[in-house]
């Protein structure tokens, strides 16, 4: 594969660009770790991060 007199440019914006890439990837899969442990300490803490319930004021189970 001949890849002519700009085969260094090419090859070199490929690596760099698989680099951003798998560096995009970690960042992505070490940010989700992180954040799941910080959810379950506040878990352990009694912090949820579900809402409860709340019916909307004027409905008609409000009136009766």
């Amino acid at each position: 594969m001949d890849l002519g007199p700009h085969s260094g440019f090419i090859i070199a914006s490929y690596a760099l660009t698989a680099a951003a890439v798998l560096g995009l990837l970690l960042w992505v899969i070490f940010d989700r770790r992180k954040l799941e442990a910080d959810l379950a300490r506040l878990a352990e803490q009694g912090i949820s991060r579900a809402r409860r319930h709340q019916p909307s004021k004027g409905t008609e189970a409000d009136r009766t």
